[in-house]
């Protein structure tokens, strides 16, 4: 069994990281999988997907801040739209997370949490989330 769903989600600045576990935990619930995995992909250059602490605000910050330092906006890039700060920054943290499903439900670590982040915002997003494995039925 597969189920698909788009997430659109709109941030508010230029890099953030937006936590969409509560989008992403429906999407399981409602998908009839009961276990197996859910797959969550950005089809942004742009913007990318990780799973980080969510409990603490402060770690996706220091997160957005770290990126900064390493891959700074005014770098003599090549790439002439002056967001290539933003490219190399969804190199870095990828486009998509592969998460297990057991019993119908997420499962993240205690103090785990799934960002969609920013680096090229605000814009609105979207999320492509796949579920698959066996539905309740098997």
């Amino acid at each position: 069994m597969t189920r698909g769903d788009t997430l659109r989600v709109a941030t508010r600045a230029r890099e953030q990281l937006v936590d969409v576990t509560g989008q992403i935990r429906h999407a399981v619930e409602t998908s009839g999988v009961r276990d197996g995995v859910c797959h969550v992909y950005s089809p942004h250059t742009t913007c990318g997907v990780t799973v980080q602490e969510g409990w603490d605000p402060a770690v996706a910050e220091d997160a957005v801040a770290s990126l900064a330092g390493l891959v700074p906006r005014d770098a003599p890039y090549a790439h002439a739209e002056g967001n290539s700060d933003a490219h190399v920054k969804t190199m870095l943290v990828g486009t998509g997370v592969t998460l297990p499903v057991a019993e119908g439900r997420l499962r993240l670590g205690r103090w785990q949490a799934v960002f969609l982040c920013e680096f090229d915002g605000p814009r609105q997003r979207e999320l492509w989330v796949t579920v698959m494995g066996d539905g309740a039925e098997s």
